[in-house]
């Protein structure tokens, strides 16, 4: 129950950055490999912890239903009692500051105040009085923590400096990370919209959302694809360039149900984790 809550399929969004991020630092320098543990340790910590802290706080404001089509939510299913997922929201949220604590004291404790920021991130997106995902501000928030935030940090924490290649390489991961959520939030609409929650995907409706979906998954393959001047083998990651044009085309239908975007959703995750895998086996310094 408590991994259905987690939502692991998503969990590539978290996965993903470290990756690419890991592979940009052996261009440069060796890689301390439990710095990179860590720091993949940290990520999905807190993707963790966002995720339990959005069950809870939708979950007590009512704005999941137990009819609700998506990933299992224990807050609005009853599965487990609110108390409990805030309880587990918290738990992640500071295994992920643990983490980043012990990284901030070996690397740059300017770490410590970016992983602060992370977590603050994680709790606000739907918690708090003023949440950011109800100013429509979910997308962008995700593009610099699971794209620029992540990426970068992982390069950041091997080398003591951050390379520029790592911050091209965060824009892929930025915009992969901004469709999943979008795939999301525009299966959430309906639900959304009466209980008053207005993401960016409530605030430009449907057909935008999927046009912004399809640019964010368009972008994501040129950005990569801007990488291979810098790095040829990186090439290699335009394997999965199919698998965005199958995704921006389902989800660009009008007629696709709630269903269908669940089923996006999971390929979307997928789509990033593989071209994140495709990108390091590309830019690894072998």
């Amino acid at each position: 129950m408590w991994v259905a809550g987690a939502r692991p399929k998503t969990l590539g969004a978290s996965v993903s950055p470290v990756l690419v991020g890991t592979a940009v630092a052996s261009r440069y320098g060796d890689v301390v490999w439990w710095r990179a543990a860590a720091a993949l340790g940290v990520a999905v910590a807190l993707q963790v912890g966002v995720n339990y802290a959005n069950d809870y706080s939708d979950g007590v404001k009512g704005v999941d239903t137990a009819a609700r089509k998506g990933p299992v939510r224990l807050t609005a299913s009853g599965l487990a009692a609110p108390a409990a997922v805030k309880r587990a929201a918290y738990l992640s949220l500071a295994v992920g500051a643990a983490l980043g604590l012990v990284l901030a004291l070996a690397v740059d404790w300017r770490l410590a105040v970016v992983g602060g920021a992370g977590v603050l991130a994680a709790w606000f997106y739907s918690g708090g009085p003023k949440p950011y995902a109800s100013a429509g501000l979910g997308e962008v928030m995700v593009f610099v923590f699971f794209g620029l935030v992540a990426t970068c940090g992982s390069a950041f924490v091997h080398l003591d400096r951050l390379p520029w290649l790592a911050v091209l390489a965060s824009v892929p991961m930025g915009l992969s990370a901004a469709a999943i959520l979008l795939v999301n939030n525009l299966r959430d609409i309906p639900t959304d919209t009466a209980a008053g929650k207005r993401t960016l995907a409530v605030r430009i409706g449907a057909p935008a959302t999927r046009r912004l979906y399809g640019t964010c998954l368009f972008g994501a393959i040129v950005a990569a694809a801007t990488l291979c001047l810098w790095a040829p083998k990186a090439l290699v990651g335009m394997v999965v360039a199919p698998i965005a044009i199958k995704l921006a085309t389902d989800v660009m239908r009008p007629e696709a149900t709630p269903p269908h975007l669940v089923k996006a959703l999971v390929g979307t995750a997928r789509f990033e984790l593989a071209l994140a895998i495709l990108l390091t086996l590309g830019m690894w310094n072998w």
